[in-house]
């Protein structure tokens, strides 16, 4: 058997949050027939920059136009792509995006659905181990800019 290919692709993400009363709450979208949660994020089109993807993304994936804030971090795994017996390494930019507008009921096709959720129960929700600990990290940043005007 032919020794599988290594391709690596390189996506961007983003973390959306708004404050809905007293409590942070951030969008994630849900996949795999509604069992994955997971934040939104797509590959990095030829002449886009991550944080062009990101905004992108976000927007087709939940339905929200988003700013970006800053760079919370980013993930590196592999995965293995069966039809072409390729080793994908993937890297995924992700960044902390405070929301403008939108509505979660306006997500496209390639996720199952998007939600709102608490930030707590985002972290719990998450079906990804970076992620979560993404999501770890933009609690403690917007906890200690709870008065700033992020």
């Amino acid at each position: 058997m032919k020794p599988a290919t290594i391709k690596t692709q390189v996506s961007s993400g983003g973390i959306i949050f708004r404050k809905n009363n007293d409590m942070i709450e951030i969008a994630l979208v849900s996949v795999k027939d509604g069992k994955v949660w997971c934040l939104p994020k797509g590959i990095v089109d030829k002449g886009e920059s991550p944080e062009e993807t990101a905004v992108r993304e976000v927007s087709e994936e939940t339905g929200l136009k988003g700013r970006i804030i800053e760079k919370i971090g980013e993930t590196k795994y592999w995965y293995y792509i069966k039809e072409g017996n390729m080793k994908c390494r993937k890297t995924v930019h992700f960044f902390l995006m405070a929301y403008e507008g939108g509505d979660v009921a306006n997500h496209d096709w390639e996720v199952d659905s998007a939600s709102w959720f608490q930030i707590d129960e985002a972290i719990k929700k998450a079906n990804y181990k970076n992620e979560k600990g993404l999501l770890e990290k933009t609690k403690k940043i917007l906890m200690q800019n709870e008065n700033a005007v992020l």
